[in-house]
């Protein structure tokens, strides 16, 4: 099934530029400008509005996107009933991690997978939450392995691998630190508002964990003091390390945290999912179900 003319005139409108889109194509200007003009004639009308550093959509090129793309995502999906059919063991897969856990979940998967599919090609993608979720929807992603809360849900599928606890971190020359928790308890249990008048590093306001964070701080009935936001976990571990503040995290990055940091559950456990995302209606290969599973054999228990 050749689908270049749909993928070039897709290129064109998500670069709003042909130019750009003839470069990420690997096909000249002019041959790329010749198959739309030639589409644009046989539909008798513009798809674009054109300048000469903005291409933009007409009405009708916004019909012809939506519907060129779900013909795509047709295709993909025969394909791999196709391959399935055939015993599942060629085709390709998009995986989508978030960052900080992404690359070690990824490798420690990777190697059963590969035994078990060795001739499907994994493309791994690594991004924020809403990014991949932007790419589940849009068919450019097949699974993704995100951190969020029931409300950060989208309209896609979504499997739980397994549920995680966030815990509140302290610098360990803090008082707080010396808290000793319960027999038989790891960690003891502080209330955050013990803490509201110091300092805090916290996830940026793009991130699922930043949304969970406010409403735990809403929930205590205080404002914090943010000293830092940051799009990274490892930069919340650093700066409770260095004594700056305190934080919140998830137990991926609890449960081996570093010396100079002590963490206390919070009174009434809030907890986020770490779930497997694909997009709703499509078609999920066998492929794609085997990755789930693995995840699923490999960090169900953490």
């Amino acid at each position: 099934m050749d689908t270049r003319q749909i993928e070039y005139i897709l290129k064109i409108a998500e670069e709003n530029n042909i130019t750009r889109a003839a470069d990420k194509l690997f096909i000249t200007q002019s041959a790329l400008n010749q198959q739309l003009l030639k589409l644009e004639k046989e539909l008798g009308t513009p798809l674009f509005h054109r300048s000469r550093t903005n291409w933009h959509l007409t009405e009708a090129g916004e019909t012809y996107v939506k519907n060129a793309k779900e013909i795509l995502q047709i295709k993909k999906d025969t394909y791999e009933i196709i391959h399935d059919l055939n015993g599942g063991r060629r085709g390709r897969l998009s995986v989508g991690f978030t960052s900080g856990r992404g690359a070690i979940m990824f490798t420690s998967a990777y190697s059963a997978f590969h035994q078990l599919y060795p001739n499907i090609t994994i493309t791994p993608r690594e991004g924020g939450v809403r990014d991949l979720q932007e790419l589940i929807a849009h068919g450019d992603l097949d699974i993704g392995f995100l951190t969020l809360t029931e409300n950060d849900r989208t309209n896609d599928c979504y499997e739980t691998i397994y549920t995680e606890e966030i815990f509140l971190a302290v610098p360990s020359i803090h008082p707080a630190a010396a808290l000793l928790p319960p027999s038989k308890e790891q960690y003891a249990t502080l209330d955050i508002r013990a803490l509201r008048h110091e300092p805090f590093v916290v996830m940026d306001k793009r991130s699922t964990m930043r949304a969970l964070v406010d409403r735990i701080f809403s929930d205590a009935g205080f404002q914090p003091h943010i000293l830092f936001e940051t799009g990274n976990n490892q930069t919340v571990l650093s700066m409770l390390q260095a004594n700056f503040c305190c934080g919140i995290l998830a137990y991926y990055y609890v449960k081996n945290i570093p010396q100079g940091i002590t963490c206390f559950h919070l009174p009434d456990r809030p907890s986020w999912e770490f779930a497997a995302s694909y997009k709703k209606g499509r078609y999920l290969s066998k492929a794609a179900r085997g990755f789930i599973d693995l995840m699923k054999e490999q960090w169900a228990e953490n």
